[in-house]
């Protein structure tokens, strides 16, 4: 953005080129609301839909089914089995890491 030097008014900047302080009573009336100087009038009015418009339904659906029970003892199991696994894998990938860091290191020293 430019700063306005001079003797201007900071509302400068926002004025159309070519207008001054008074050219504000010399400007041209507004076009009417309902038509505007593009041509474009606007969105046609929207009408509402006539009563019972929707087609007639005659299959209704089934009601939903009712699920399995759930064994939540089963589950707790299969649960705690699982996160025996996943911690197996942290461990053994930990160890490596660890074997790995040492040879490393010993590489180093010797």
């Amino acid at each position: 953005m430019t700063t306005p030097s001079g003797g201007s008014t900071p509302d400068d900047y926002w004025r159309r080129p070519g207008t001054g302080d008074d050219a504000v009573a010399d400007l041209p009336p507004a076009a009417p609301t309902n038509t505007p100087a593009s041509g474009y009038t606007g969105p046609p009015p929207s009408v509402p839909p006539p009563t019972g418009w929707r087609p007639p339904v005659h299959l209704q659906p089934a009601p939903p089914r009712r699920l399995p029970p759930q064994d939540m003892a089963d589950l707790d199991v299969a649960e705690q089995r699982s996160q025996r696994v996943t911690y197996g894998f942290g461990v053994a990938a930990g160890v490596v890491l660890v074997v790995v860091v040492c040879l490393l290191c010993s590489r180093i020293i010797f």
